[in-house]
């Protein structure tokens, strides 16, 4: 088996992908429309299946905002440093919810951004395996 997509409703389909595209550097890697069942689907990541998992950005035509539940946590990517990375996502105009910093109890750095439907995203300061994507700085 293998991770191959997590997929969040958003109620505003172009802000989303402008802000995992401009804001957090993924790239928009396919879209496509069901006009029987009245949905638009954007895949954004890093890269294709199978290099990396992927992001599908569900939107419900006519549907503005979702409950996020109490059960939802986070989606967690991988930056080389994520003090640089907070710096450019605040440039971009994103919502960095958490400055970069040591979690607490603990010695890795962290920090959490907020996509514009809410949803939260850490990220995880990680050198050794160049993750980070379109947040390298």
């Amino acid at each position: 088996m293998r991770f191959l997509h997590t997929m969040l409703r958003v109620g505003n389909l172009q802000r989303s992908i402008d802000f995992y595209t401009e804001v957090l550097g993924m790239k928009l890697l396919r879209t496509s429309e069901n006009t029987e069942y009245k949905y638009t689907l954007a895949f954004v990541g890093y890269a294709s299946n199978p290099e990396q998992a992927e992001l599908e950005l569900t939107y419900n035509w006519g549907v503005e905002s979702y409950d996020l539940g109490s059960a939802y946590g986070h989606i967690a990517l991988g930056v080389p440093n994520a003090y640089a990375a907070c710096d450019k996502i605040k440039a971009a105009g994103g919502n960095v919810t958490r400055d970069a910093g040591p979690v607490k109890g603990g010695t890795t750095v962290i920090a959490f951004v907020t996509d514009p439907d809410g949803y939260k995203i850490e990220l995880i300061q990680r050198t050794e395996d160049g993750a980070g994507g379109g947040l390298n700085a």
